[in-house]
C-alpha cells in the first residue's frame, strides 16, 4: 500500500570513489593524502561512508600497506570507470578549437623517443591549455591493461586486434638482424640466424616473444638464447662479438658504432597503434592527439630517418 512518501537509495558520491581510488592506487592512506594534497582523516571519512553505504569493509591493513579486499577489487572497476565517465562529461562538451585539462599517454622507450617528440611539440603550440603525461608503456601490465583500468588515456600499442579497444593503425616497424660490424653487409639466411646465440629482451617482453614465433614455426631453435633486460646491454655484448640480436628499427635508432643490421631472410614486423577505450575515442582531445600522430606519420620530415623504410637495411 503506498504511504505517499517517496523513497530515495542513497548513490556514493564521487568524492567517496576517488578517496577509495586514491588509497588503492597508493597503497596506503598517508601516501594517497600526500599525493592529494588532502587530510588523511578527510579520506577515511570518505572510504568509511562508502564502506557503510555497501555494507562491508572495501580496505583493509596489512604489513605491505592498505589493500582492497575482495569486494573492494569488484568495486574498483566500477569507481574507475563512473569516476572516468564523470570527468568525460566536461572533456565532451570541449570544442576542438579550445582543448584544456590532462592526457596521459603510455608508451614504450622506442616510440616515446622517435615518434613522440614532434607530436608533443606540435600538439602543445595548437593546444597550450592541454598537458600531456607521459606514462612508462611498459609498466603495470603495459599500455594496453594501462588503458583498460583508465590510468591512460591513450597507450601506443603493438598489436592489431585487442577486444575491447579501438586500434588506430599506425605503422609497421620492421625487425632486424644486428652482428657485429666485422660480419659484413652480406645477406642473412636462417641458417645463420639458427646457428647463432641470440641475445633477447626477457621472456614476457613483447619483443622476444615475437622473436620466438617467428623461429618457431620455420623450425628453427637458436643455439642459445641469452636474456638480458636492457637493449643498450644487448647491443654492448653484440659489438664485441658475444652474440646476435633481433630488434625492432626504431629499437636501433640510432644504430651504436661497430654495429651493421640487416633485414631478417623472411620479413617480421610489429604492427604499432594507438589504443584507446572505444567510448572515449570520440572525446575531442583524445581524437585531436590520435589525428595528430597519424598526420606526423604522413609527413616526411617528422619521420626518423629510415625509421620505417622497408626496403632500406640500417647499415652502418
Amino acid at each position: 500500500m503506498a504511504t505517499g512518501k517517496s523513497t530515495t537509495l542513497t548513490q556514493p558520491t564521487l568524492p567517496q570513489l576517488r578517496a577509495l581510488l586514491a588509497v588503492a592506487d597508493a597503497g596506503g592512506f598517508g601516501e594517497a593524502a600526500a599525493e592529494l594534497g588532502v587530510s588523511q582523516s578527510s579520506l577515511s571519512e570518505a572510504v568509511g561512508k562508502l564502506e557503510d553505504l555497501v555494507g562491508r569493509p572495501l580496505l583493509r591493513r596489512s604489513p605491505a600497506g592498505t589493500v582492497v579486499t575482495p569486494a573492494g577489487a569488484r568495486v574498483l572497476a566500477h569507481a574507475r570507470t563512473a569516476v572516468q565517465a564523470a570527468a568525460d562529461v566536461l572533456l565532451a562538451a570541449q570544442d576542438e578549437g579550445g582543448l584544456s585539462g590532462v592526457l596521459r599517454v603510455a608508451s614504450f622507450r622506442s616510440t616515446a623517443t622517435h615518434l613522440l617528440p614532434p607530436v608533443l611539440a606540435a600538439f602543445r603550440r595548437e593546444h597550450p591549455g592541454v598537458t600531456v603525461r607521459l606514462l612508462d608503456g611498459e609498466a603495470d601490465g603495459g599500455g594496453e591493461a594501462q588503458v583498460r583500468d583508465g590510468q591512460a588515456d591513450i597507450a601506443l600499442v603493438v598489436g592489431e586486434d585487442m577486444p575491447g579497444l579501438r586500434l588506430t593503425p599506425l605503422l609497421d616497424d620492421e625487425y632486424l638482424f644486428v652482428a657485429p660490424e666485422a660480419r659484413g653487409n652480406q645477406p642473412v639466411t636462417f641458417e645463420e640466424v639458427a646457428g647463432s646465440a641470440l641475445l633477447l629482451p626477457p621472456g614476457l617482453n613483447s619483443c622476444h616473444v615475437r622473436v620466438q614465433s617467428y623461429l618457431r614455426p620455420l623450425g628453427i631453435s637458436p643455439a642459445a638464447v641469452t636474456e638480458i633486460d636492457q637493449d643498450s646491454v644487448i647491443l654492448g655484448m653484440v659489438r664485441h662479438g658475444l652474440g646476435v640480436t633481433v630488434m625492432p628499427r626504431l629499437a636501433l635508432l640510432p644504430l651504436p658504432d661497430g654495429l651493421v643490421a640487416l633485414p631478417l631472410p623472411q620479413s617480421l614486423t610489429r604492427p604499432l597503434a594507438v589504443a584507446t577505450l572505444p567510448q572515449r575515442a570520440h572525446l575531442p582531445i583524445i581524437r585531436q592527439f590520435t589525428a595528430a600522430l597519424v598526420a606526423s606519420l604522413g609527413m616526411p620530415d617528422t619521420r626518423p630517418a629510415g625509421a620505417w623504410r622497408a626496403a632500406a637495411p640500417l647499415l652502418h
